[in-house]
């Protein structure tokens, strides 16, 4: 019975012209498996391959309204709000050029007669050396009475320590009065004489490495710079654009403050080096040379470090901190 059942179902599967695979296909001889699965494949599934859209990109233009572009936007750098204005506020403010900065700089320190070149870049390396902590008056005089004995690297390797201590006195103090017993006034008094102790000491060793090394030049390069003793990166960059007239970066405690206070950076700040890196990502290059010393004289007039001058200001409105102060 159940043979006979078999032989039934086969004989209604090829009347009615469908195989084993229920397709309407004969089965593939066994010569013709290749074949066959061929023919399987075919009769699959075919996935359709979505056609690639264009990303939409929402965005806000300059004047804070949003558009829509097909195209990939290319990446905006920042940049603070005001600053143009403030800037030109600065430069108006600045156009006398009378702040200390403007005479008793650097640049102002050294003997633009001395021959050859080399000495006064040695001269601008030693200013700079002696300005840290210590105001540009202080330093201009001190260099004067070194210009007066001879200011080069041999003699200043000739001069002992506590005639070079002399000639540059008061670099790196302050006047204290010290009352009896005043213990907090005599620490800081120790410190400020160590800190003129080492200012002698860097100055030795810095000559002695530019005799052997650069024949009584300064080096040219800003890692040079800083790998002499006593040379930060202030220095370092100051020398760069005075000594050799090639801009490398923005650095100066003036520069600093102001930056902060204006909001010239994306966060505040907490060093100058810091300030620096975030200035040089957007302000235009040839902006870095003017702007050292434009804000530096600005610090020492106007936007002064303890009570700064804000109603003498052109930038009281546009100053973030100038609603604070």
């Amino acid at each position: 019975m159940m043979a006979a059942a078999r032989m039934l179902r086969r004989g209604q599967s090829r009347a009615t012209g469908v195989g084993s695979w229920g397709n309407g296909e004969e089965p593939a001889p066994p010569g013709n498996q290749e074949v066959a699965a061929e023919s399987r494949k075919s009769h699959r599934p075919v996935k359709r391959q979505r056609k690639a859209q264009r990303l939409h990109v929402a965005y806000e233009d300059s004047h804070g309204e949003k558009s829509e572009g097909a195209e990939p936007l290319a990446v905006t750098v920042w940049e603070p709000q005001d600053w143009c204005q403030q800037l030109a506020n600065i430069r108006t403010m600045r156009n006398r050029k009378d702040a200390p900065v403007d005479q008793l700089g650097a640049e102002h320190c050294c003997d633009p007669s001395a021959p050859p070149k080399q000495v006064q870049r040695y001269q601008v390396l030693l200013a700079l050396m002696l300005s840290s902590q210590t105001k540009d008056q202080v330093t201009a005089g001190a260099m004067q009475r070194l210009r007066a004995q001879g200011l080069t690297v041999n003699r200043i390797l000739q001069t002992d320590d506590n005639t070079l201590g002399k000639l540059i006195y008061p670099v790196g103090f302050w006047r204290v009065s010290l009352a009896h017993g005043d213990r907090a006034g005599v620490t800081l008094a120790w410190q400020r004489h160590r800190r003129q102790r080492s200012k002698v000491k860097f100055i030795k060793q810095t000559s002695a490495i530019l005799q052997q090394r650069y024949d009584g030049d300064i080096p040219a390069s800003l890692a040079e710079l800083v790998a002499l003793p006593g040379v930060g990166p202030k220095m370092a960059h100051l020398a760069m654009a005075v000594a050799w007239g090639t801009v490398s970066g923005i650095v100066d405690t003036h520069v600093h403050r102001i930056a902060n206070r204006l909001r010239w950076t994306r966060r505040m700040t907490k060093s100058p080096e810091e300030t620096r890196a975030a200035l040089e990502e957007w302000l235009p290059r040839e902006l870095w040379h003017e702007i050292n010393g434009l804000l530096v004289g600005f610090g020492q007039q106007i936007c002064l470090p303890i009570h700064p001058r804000c109603q003498a200001c052109l930038n009281q409105a546009l100053c973030p901190a100038a609603q604070s102060l």
